[in-house]
């Protein structure tokens, strides 16, 4: 008697389910680093049928890490962590972390990532656009051989058209520009300053970009940099996009608070090291010798490193240096950053750090333009603020900034947020600092942030009413994708 396809179908649909729940059990316990989720994952994947491996397969897995690993290959580590061209006794090494007074954290630091400390460095603010604009457009007009820029945004408005005056007069004197424009942040602006590039022949390259934005599989894997390097010697770095927003002065219809800031010193080197790595990976242009990285003497006597991060490393180097700093912290840890939505365990630490009796100061917008991240955070601030911790509201214009300091001597700025995107799914650079007097002068720039503050207490938090606990609570489940 011929058996067909009707006959058997029990045993395939059973071999499938079998081959489909083993081979996504098996997935789980291999790749999962936190027990209870992948407990959770395997009675899921084991007591419903068909769904639950079918769902693990398209939300379980972490496709963000592997797909980064798979566009970036092995060149992650021959360039982003290669040696920095030799300056003598000016490279860093055992001798500057003996000099760091935090040295537990610094050899911490350099566990996770082994980029040198650089000495003599100076750090300056510059605060809104206002400040940071005219001395960046400066340092173009002087440029004399190369000019390097990373950003996240670059809008088509009046901000943004003094810069491409500013770049197209550069080139035209001979100087080699390198514009990198992350492919999302590139559209912000209606219409797209991209034209205006291409007419103006400015050299510039667009990250992960997809003309048909539909077709463009890498929403979360964002180039949010801001490097800005200058003949190789002159650096900038922050938080702040290229916008007419951030100049406050004329008065724009949506105003932004941030702060930017000037590197001179050699870890200069470090800035345009990263951005050399993404326009290598972005083009295939390898950019090298003295126009891009020439000798740099000392400048100052803050010690210094960059901080590049991104989804293609196993070990977020932001995100551990930020757990290494709380667990150091025996004073004060202040926070400012518009975006406050940190996982499990770094909420864990702030929390730890304010019950062992260090003052913790989160200082967040009263007003944020993206408000759902605001109503996310909010269930997280009561339990922060039960343990200690002391929750300021700036007033005024949204606040973009974002720095830490503990301790009146360790200090890092630049463009990461304390939120997944950041520290889990975005490209991002910070400096990690040491030094009192920068340290010092971030602190009394957030002493002046939180005199004019509105504190959130414990009791505010705890006594929304059910609706708005309901609407928080719903969107913190959505925070890691926020």
């Amino acid at each position: 008697m011929e058996t067909g396809f009707w006959d058997i179908w029990p045993f395939v649909l059973a071999l499938v389910q079998f081959g489909g729940m083993g081979g996504a059990a098996i997935h789980v316990i291999l790749t999962k680093t936190d027990e209870r989720a992948a407990a959770g994952w395997v009675g899921f994947v084991v007591l419903v049928p068909f769904v639950g491996w079918i769902v693990y397969l398209l939300f379980g897995v972490n496709r963000i890490q592997r797909r980064a690993r798979e566009l970036r290959g092995q060149k992650h580590d021959m360039l982003l962590l290669a040696p920095l061209p030799e300056r003598g006794e000016a490279r860093s090494g055992e001798g500057v972390v003996r000099l760091i007074e935090l040295e537990g954290l610094a050899r911490f630091g350099q566990k996770i990532l082994p980029e040198s400390f650089e000495q003599g460095n100076t750090i300056g603010v510059l605060l809104n656009g206002d400040e940071a604009y005219p001395a960046m457009i400066e340092a173009i007009e002087r440029a004399t051989r190369s000019i390097a820029i990373s950003t996240y945004i670059f809008n088509n408005d009046a901000a943004g058209r003094r810069f491409v005056d500013a770049l197209s007069d550069a080139m035209e004197r001979g100087v080699r520009v390198r514009l990198l424009i992350d492919g999302v942040g590139s559209w912000y602006s209606h219409p797209s300053l991209i034209p205006l590039l291409e007419e103006r022949g400015i050299n510039y390259a667009r990250f992960l970009h997809s003309f048909m934005p539909w077709q463009m599989p890498y929403l979360n894997m964002r180039n949010h940099q801001k490097i800005f390097v200058v003949d190789g010697r002159h650096g900038f770095t922050g938080g702040m996009n290229i916008s007419e927003g951030n100049v406050n002065d004329t008065g724009p219809r949506k105003p932004i608070k941030d702060c930017h800031f000037r590197v001179e010193g050699p870890v200069v080197s470090h800035l345009m090291h990263t951005f050399a790595y993404e326009w290598n990976f972005t083009t295939g242009e390898l950019l090298e010798g003295p126009d891009w990285f020439p000798e740099i003497e000392p400048a100052g006597d803050v010690v210094a490193r960059g901080l590049p991060a991104g989804p293609d490393m196993g070990l977020n180097p932001i995100r551990w240096t930020l757990l290494g700093a709380l667990a150091e912290a025996q004073h004060n840890v202040r926070i400012v950053t518009p975006y406050f939505i940190p996982d499990a365990t770094l909420r864990t630490n702030v929390s730890l750090a304010a019950m062992r009796g260090v003052i913790v100061d989160i200082v967040l917008p009263e007003t944020n333009n993206l408000p759902f991240c605001d109503w996310a955070a909010t269930p997280q601030l009561e339990w922060l603020a039960r343990a200690g911790c002391r929750i300021w509201k700036t007033k005024g214009p949204f606040d973009h900034s974002k720095m830490m300091t503990v301790d009146g001597m360790w200090a890092m700025v630049g463009s990461a947020n304390w939120d997944d995107r950041s520290l889990r799914l975005n490209f991002e650079f910070n400096l990690e600092c040491y030094g009192a007097t920068f340290a010092g002068e971030l602190d009394a720039l957030i002493e002046r942030k939180i005199s004019t503050a509105r504190p959130l207490s414990y009791e505010e938090l705890a006594g929304r009413s059910i609706p708005v606990r309901i609407r928080d609570s719903l969107f913190r489940l959505a925070s890691p994708y926020l």
